[in-house]
């Protein structure tokens, strides 16, 4: 076993943004062909992170996914790491892969999950402590000048990696492994280029 296949990863994620999902997309892989990676899955919010600065062409979406946000930062309080996924899973499909805004799919993720309907009630004010404190996390680890998805790989957070399509097989890992060397370097901050694509859901 290589130090990578024992890394620990913390992923924070906004179910609207189709840049988290590609990214979780390819953790998910990454944590499938490395079982022993133990992911951590973290709600932050665009909507809260861009509050009385947003008006652009995602606002919509993003207040709409705050109460999403809050359902999975109190499942992550009371029901656990599993649970948040699957949730995280649900959400994303329906929203990214059918393209769907409607009231159903919370149900129907919540259902999937096996998270109790009621949830749905709680987050118009139970969980928003909850969720305050894993999305400041995230803010304080990498700053505010940034957005989803944010990871963590062995306690060095990092916005991004943004990729699209989320690479499969022994691509995934050695994009892993490439961000695990990065974030053993204390020097290392920022590379970035502009997109010539948007997310390609695969």
């Amino acid at each position: 076993m290589t130090a990578n296949d024992a890394a620990t990863v913390e992923f924070w994620f906004d179910p609207a943004c189709p840049w988290a999902w590609m990214t979780s997309r390819w953790m998910s892989e990454v944590q499938r062909l490395r079982p022993q990676i133990q992911v951590t899955w973290k709600p932050m919010s665009l909507a809260i992170l861009n509050e009385g600065r947003e008006n652009g062409p995602h606002s919509d979406a993003h207040r709409r996914t705050l109460p999403l946000c809050k359902i999975a930062a109190g499942a992550a309080a009371e029901l656990g790491n599993e649970t948040v996924k699957a949730f995280y899973d649900a959400l994303g499909e329906r929203i990214h892969h059918q393209g769907r805004t409607d009231d159903a799919l919370v149900t129907e993720a919540l259902d999937e999950a096996g998270i109790s309907a009621d949830f749905a009630a709680r987050a118009a004010g139970e969980f928003d402590d909850a969720l305050m404190a894993t999305h400041n996390e995230a803010l304080t680890r990498v700053g505010d000048d940034v957005g989803t998805p944010i990871i963590a790989v062995n306690g060095v957070a990092f916005f991004g990696p943004v990729i699209s399509p989320a690479p499969k097989g022994d691509m995934a890992l050695q994009l892993f492994d490439g961000v695990v060397a990065a974030a053993g370097y204390d020097g290392f901050f920022e590379l970035k280029r502009s997109r010539t694509r948007g997310p390609e859901f695969n």
